[in-house]
């Protein structure tokens, strides 16, 4: 039985491309997935069968080496997360919960700063440049990569698909920060739709509606995937927010007491690192922000 890679999921299809190329085989899974509770992921690793009519089963699910519950994605090993610097502005908060997201599913991430040819001239622009600096300081010290980029100009754009090369690549971000963008930029011809941000709402428009691996020339693929700006601690099934934040996982050890929560215990590192400024403040605030959001979905679920 042939082996390949789930590249799209859609209307109850699954788009299998095969290990020696061609046009993907449209499939549909197996009864015995549901009747397990297991569902097939564009990423998948999958053995399939064809049938008589050009079309295919889906018949085993191969060992995941991760697996992403929003996005839906198998087998991911590096999270491309895109924000932007201007329309939407960058939320070092919203950046914060989506590298929980990816720290806690055990992928890497490369952060993508987008839109940079939209910086206006003048004082505000000048608030902008300081602002990514910072951004760009911090969370290459805390020991993120962290890329500049203009899909309009083609800043930055070479470097991106240098460190894509060879990685199945999950792109995410909120709306509007212009993923679909880059994605057309990384792979011409493509042309995924994309839209501007709205005035009255001040974000964009939802314009991938589902999850598709797109090849890169370099090798590997990357997941476009829905925009989206909610993530639930409690529905993601993360626990242990803390070591989710790399800086706070190598101090943790020397805390006092096993279990840290890092908010009000005696002898706690991080809260001595924080108070030492060794510790930003955004990224202090946000893990407090977070523990206390958890704690409500907790008691929610």
């Amino acid at each position: 039985m042939p082996e390949g890679i789930i590249v799209k999921a859609l209307s109850g299809y699954y788009y299998v491309q095969g290990e020696h190329g061609g046009e993907p085989v449209q499939c549909r899974g197996r009864g015995i997935f549901k009747k397990r509770g297991e569902s097939p992921l564009v990423g998948d690793r999958v053995v399939y069968g064809e049938t008589e009519n050009g079309e295919g089963t889906v018949d085993e699910i191969l060992p995941r080496s991760s697996e992403l519950a929003r996005p839906p994605v198998a087998n991911a090993d590096l999270a491309v997360l895109a924000f932007s610097v201007v329309r939407p502005e960058l939320s070092l908060g919203l950046l914060d919960k989506f590298l929980v997201h990816i720290e806690h599913a055990g992928l890497d991430a490369v952060i993508v700063l987008t839109k940079l040819d939209r910086i206006p001239e003048g004082e505000e622009g000048e608030r902008i440049r300081r602002d990514v600096a910072a951004a760009e300081a911090l969370y290459s010290a805390i020991g993120y990569r962290v890329l500049k980029t203009s899909a309009h100009r083609g800043e930055g754009l070479d470097e991106l698909r240098t460190v894509l090369a060879g990685h199945i690549n999950v792109l995410a971000g909120q709306s509007g920060v212009g993923k679909s963008s880059l994605v057309n930029a990384l792979v011409p011809g493509l042309q995924l739709e994309t839209n501007e941000i709205s005035d009255k709402l001040g974000r964009g428009k939802h314009t991938t509606r589902h999850v598709e691996l797109v090849p890169l020339a370099g090798g590997g693929y990357m997941a476009d995937t829905p925009g989206f700006s909610q993530l639930d601690f409690a529905e993601l099934g993360i626990d242990e927010i803390g070591s989710c934040f790399r800086e706070f996982a190598e101090l943790s050890s020397s805390c006092k007491f096993r279990g840290c929560t890092h908010t009000h215990e005696p002898q706690c590192a991080v809260l001595e690192a924080k108070e030492q400024g060794r510790i930003a403040d955004s990224r202090y605030d946000n893990y407090a922000s977070f523990m206390t959001e958890w704690k409500e979905n907790k008691r929610r679920y």
